[in-house]
């Protein structure tokens, strides 16, 4: 992919592309899909933070998302990594399906089957997605696919098993549970939910933040 194939103005999109997502909050990105090569594309633009101070971690946001893709390639619960168009946007695989939320599942549901099994082979490549939720997975024909890996992190062998590792697989899992749950009524087993329990110095740092939030609203 090139920087020719981008709109100008990703604000202003012509009518042959089409907006997925307007990116409204802070440091998140266009999203849409547009034509390549004669096949659709989906491309994360952070074009609008160019020549401000935002730029710099957009494009760490760019680079990163890229690399845990490039290291994922040709496995078949992410998209492709089609390429990077002038630092501040991601070219990623169009990947027809629904989001998990809105698919229709039974308690049984094999597609939860899959996403546990797939979650844990992206564990042991060394990656955490540290953002699962319904609209980050994508169930193309049967298949789960995991999308938005701007959050996702990568941890060298040798640092797999210190706590904040531990504790970012076991969030990952944890919101597999969650999401398994809320979309077919089947929570966790007894062992399962003792597995998945935060350990206490995540609900220590949890309660302080919260006591502190509350400080702060209170002024």
């Amino acid at each position: 992919m090139n920087a020719s194939t981008l709109p100008r103005d990703p604000r202003s999109l012509p009518p042959d592309v089409r907006l997925l997502k307007r990116g409204e909050r802070f440091l998140e990105p266009d999203v849409y899909v547009l034509d390549v090569d004669g096949r659709p594309a989906v491309v994360k633009d952070y074009g609008r933070y160019r020549r401000t101070p935002l730029s710099l971690p957009a494009r760490l946001l760019v680079r990163r998302e890229a690399r845990v893709l490039d290291r994922l390639r040709g496995w078949r619960h992410a998209p492709a990594l089609l390429g990077t168009i002038g630092g501040l946007a991601l070219g990623i695989e169009f990947i027809p399906g629904q989001t998990l939320g809105e698919v229709a599942l039974d308690a049984g549901s094999h597609v939860f089957q899959q996403l546990r099994g797939a979650v844990a082979s992206l564990h042991a490549a060394g990656i955490t997605h540290n953002d699962l939720h319904p609209a980050n997975v994508l169930v193309a024909g049967s298949t789960p696919v995991l999308i938005d890996f701007a959050s996702a992190m990568r941890t060298p062998r040798w640092l797999r098993w210190l706590p904040l590792a531990r504790e970012l697989r076991r969030s990952d899992l944890a919101n597999v549970a969650k999401m398994r749950q809320r979309l077919t009524g089947q929570g966790p087993s007894a062992r399962e939910a003792e597995l998945l329990a935060p350990p206490r110095w995540v609900d220590a740092i949890r309660l302080g933040w919260k006591r502190v939030y509350r400080r702060l609203k209170r002024g």
